[in-house]
């Protein structure tokens, strides 16, 4: 089957960062779906992964972590599905990964493609709805009844741009989005935010612009580290800070100690890497989100669609992931 993978960790702009390789297909076993991969779409961690985790000498991992697709066999337990399925997942952080024509997954990480998308549009979905959902609900407690105000940091992004959808569809909070550019701050606003500020200017500074004193809760989608001392001034006495980003300096929680502040981590590989009993949870919030987009309250958050999935243009998204710039998901369709 045709694949992308790579062999050493390398800059994106190297010639080898990513190679088109055949590799044998895979075989469904136990509760594992086959799928045959229709698109994907690229995230932080496929980027991350790539330039910090070398596979072992004479190796090639396949990256991928969003995929929409039909079932093509499934395991001797599977239950959940049948061969003809469309369904969209985000997979596992320690198996093979989506940019593959065939992949296996459990099928409790995997829901039903809405009805009313593409496979280029579903593809765009998994991974960060499932982020932005256990974030939340899970991490910060919100319900449908929570009121206040929730600050999202980096709304314009792959997650943000799912989790203001949430927020603004499911719950009663003021929903603030963050963005620095003209049209990413657009892009905001069409995806439900009540306001939206900037991000390169003072938190505190910005909500006071638009008439907000302070935030019950905090979604800090990027950057934490630049922004901690703005989020918890911001913060009103015992909210809540969710974060999800990579931190390249250590935060000082001593900070959160005078208005008992709580902090939530969320990563939604967790269930996948330790098998957890609660994994199923992952598939039928999928099937949730299918449903809201069946019933025209969510939509897709794909940004661009750099075309086939090969090495060449995976290479092209990849960059632009690393940019930092891009506006929702990049998505890649067919082989």
């Amino acid at each position: 089957m045709k694949a992308v993978a790579y062999r050493q960790a390398l800059p994106i702009t190297a010639a080898d960062a990513l190679l088109d390789l055949t590799l044998p297909e895979p075989v469904a076993s136990g509760r594992e779906l086959l799928v045959r991969v229709h698109a994907v779409s690229v995230n932080p961690v496929d980027v991350k992964v790539r330039r910090n985790a070398a596979p072992p000498d004479g190796e090639a991992r396949v990256l991928g972590f969003d995929a929409a697709g039909v079932v093509e066999a499934v395991g001797e337990a599977v239950s959940l599905f049948k061969p003809g399925d469309r369904v969209f997942y985000a997979g596992a952080l320690n198996q093979r990964g989506s940019n593959a024509e065939l992949q296996c997954v459990d099928e409790r990480l995997v829901g039903r493609m809405p009805a009313t998308l593409t496979f280029a549009q579903a593809a765009a979905l998994p991974l960060t709805s499932i982020t932005a959902w256990e974030l939340l609900f899970e991490r910060l407690g919100v319900t449908a009844e929570t009121e206040g105000a929730l600050l999202i940091v980096g709304a314009a992004g792959g997650v943000g741009s799912i989790l203001t959808q949430l927020a603004r569809q499911l719950t009663k909070l003021t929903v603030i989005g963050s963005a620095s550019r003209d049209s990413t701050q657009a892009w905001v606003r069409e995806l439900g935010a009540h306001h939206v500020i900037d991000h390169r200017q003072p938190l505190v500074a910005e909500l006071k612009r638009i008439g907000i004193d302070a935030v019950t809760h905090v979604a800090s989608l990027t950057h934490t580290e630049s922004h901690y001392a703005q989020i918890v001034e911001a913060l009103a006495p015992q909210g809540q800070l969710g974060l999800i980003d990579d931190l390249t300096a250590p935060l000082d929680v001593r900070l959160l100690k005078p208005k008992s502040l709580s902090l939530h981590w969320e990563m939604m590989f967790t269930r996948s890497m330790f098998g957890t009993p609660d994994m199923a949870e992952q598939g039928a919030l999928l099937n949730r989100v299918a449903e809201l987009v069946d019933a025209g309250r969510l939509r897709s958050t794909l940004g661009e669609n750099f075309g086939r999935i090969n090495a060449e243009n995976l290479k092209r998204a990849h960059a632009a992931v690393e940019s930092a710039s891009t506006r929702g998901k990049t998505v890649l369709e067919g082989f």
